[in-house]
């Protein structure tokens, strides 16, 4: 997420020429897109980081239906 951020960043201030970005070349920052879409569709999935958030999700939402369940029967 830092690097979408980043990407963002960089194409606002070379956009509206601030500073030292007004001479920042673009290729640059497409190269920081496209590291960007390599790390969430490839690398991302293949170290298991996707479901492993997914996992997370699942296991709070799990707990919190518990908690419900059995808060409600004290």
């Amino acid at each position: 997420m830092p690097l979408i951020i980043l990407i963002a960043v960089l194409v606002a201030l070379r956009g509206f020429e601030v500073w030292r970005f007004a001479d920042l070349s673009w290729w640059w920052i497409v190269g920081l897109m496209v590291l960007a879409f390599v790390w969430f569709e490839f690398i991302e999935k293949m170290l298991g980081l996707d479901k492993k958030k997914e996992h997370a999700e699942q296991d709070k939402l799990r707990e919190k239906r518990v908690k419900q369940a059995f808060g409600k029967r004290k």
